[in-house]
């Protein structure tokens, strides 16, 4: 038999059916799920954290999300435990380098609970200055990056220009940009020096039109609308229930913010607003944020404007280091001096949480003393580790490209997810 005769015998052979009957007989005539599991990260530090999310998807909708968390894990609570009080604060900046005053702040208000101590008018307000500095800086980063992940690239920039203002506001009080080490237990370490009142003046007549036209950018880009409006919603009710707190929460329209509902170091002295958003999407996270970056300039030219006069750090000198002009003349002060370097402050027996509003939420700082010049315990309760509970119920059912502008409106950037 011919090769041609073989392949037509074998052609009459093969029974033809409609393309539908085989796909029908492939699939069994069932509809068919498929779902996928994508990894999203672990993304670099200087991004969303240090941060994993394990995404099931179906098609492009989110069926299920898993923060995985941990991947720079420093063990800086349990360092804190193992150096004297005074030590402990440039450790525990470190948590968060975009909010190091906070993380700061939280440390030094338990342990001045715990031993006492009473903190100056001035060093209150001169902290009060250098957090809201530094919440405007953290927001500033926050809405950079979240434009960016979004497209708009001209929008990093440009909140960048402004972040590295207040950078050098930074240096000029305290010697550092980053991880100042300005708040001391007791106050702040050094007074403003000359010139900073002027320039921090030249600052605040110019950061409120700059917000102006990063609000007027964004505003007039319809990608960006369409990426925010209406995305990933979540009420009020759920967020308390996971306990979420800071911008997240007012943006679902409840207005807690520890400045008002529990004031410390004078902010009760302050006339400002806490903005609230209505419906609890990505648009609302976004608003509420570009808000408080208004109200911050508010509370520092008030601050700046009735800044008392008096002392910068507690004159208890088993708390603060002495001025040095004394150490030449005074006995006493070169002994105090050394005693705090060598061994540091000791704090009576006792524990204390103290909670302070940071711009990602409430930051709490518990100490537990024993008496001596080191810590027994610390704990920080971290807004973003809390946060970051809200992602799954804020994305289930969402487009994948949703998750991208959600992840950054949560701003979940390093806010000790990594302690």
């Amino acid at each position: 038999m011919s090769a041609k005769s073989a392949y037509r015998q074998m052609e009459e052979s093969i029974t033809l059916a409609p393309v539908e009957e085989q796909l029908a007989d492939w699939g069994g005539g069932r509809e068919r799920e498929e779902l996928l599991t994508l990894n999203m990260g672990p993304h670099h530090p200087a991004t969303h954290g240090v941060l994993r999310l394990l995404v099931t998807l179906q098609g492009e909708v989110v069926r299920d999300i898993k923060p995985v968390i941990g991947y720079v894990h420093t063990g800086i609570e349990k360092t804190a435990e193992d150096k004297s009080y005074w030590k402990v604060i440039p450790v525990i900046e470190r948590m968060d380098y975009l909010s190091y005053y906070f993380n700061a702040m939280a440390f030094c208000s338990a342990v001045e609970a715990i031993a006492e101590v009473e903190v100056p008018k001035r060093a209150q307000y001169l902290r009060v200055i250098h957090l809201e500095l530094n919440r405007i800086m953290s927001h500033l980063v926050w809405l950079g990056t979240s434009a960016l992940d979004l497209g708009a690239i001209s929008m990093f920039w440009y909140c960048f220009r402004e972040r590295e203002q207040i950078l050098d506001l930074f240096e000029m009080s305290s010697g550092q940009r980053m991880h100042t080490r300005y708040f001391q237990v007791g106050g702040v370490i050094e007074d403003i020096p000359r010139g900073f009142a002027e320039k921090l003046e030249a600052f605040l007549r110019v950061m409120p039109n700059r917000a102006d036209q990063y609000n007027a950018l964004l505003h007039s880009n319809e990608i960006v609308l369409q990426r925010l409006r209406g995305t990933c919603p979540l009420d009020a009710q759920t967020l308390l229930d996971l306990g979420v707190s800071g911008p997240l929460l007012r943006a679902a329209g409840n207005p807690w913010d520890l400045r008002k509902a529990s004031p410390y170091c004078s902010y009760g002295d302050f006339d400002f607003k806490i903005p609230v958003g209505t419906v609890g999407d990505n648009y609302d996270r976004f608003a509420v944020r570009l808000a408080e970056i208004y109200e911050s300039v508010k509370i520092i030219t008030s601050a700046l404007e009735g800044l008392p006069e008096g002392p910068h750090i507690t004159t208890d000198r088993k708390v603060a280091l002495p001025p040095r002009h004394e150490l030449a003349t005074s006995m006493e002060a070169l002994i105090h001096h050394f005693k705090l370097v060598t061994e540091g402050m000791r704090v009576p027996p006792g524990e204390y949480y103290a909670a302070i509003e940071s711009p990602r939420g409430e930051l709490g700082c518990f100490v537990r003393s024993d008496g001596s010049s080191k810590p027994a315990r610390v704990h920080m309760r971290d807004p973003s580790f809390v946060n970051l509970q809200a992602l799954a119920a804020m994305a289930e059912g969402s487009y994948i490209a949703d998750l991208i502008a959600t992840l950054a409106m949560l701003d979940p950037i390093l806010g000790g997810i990594d302690r």
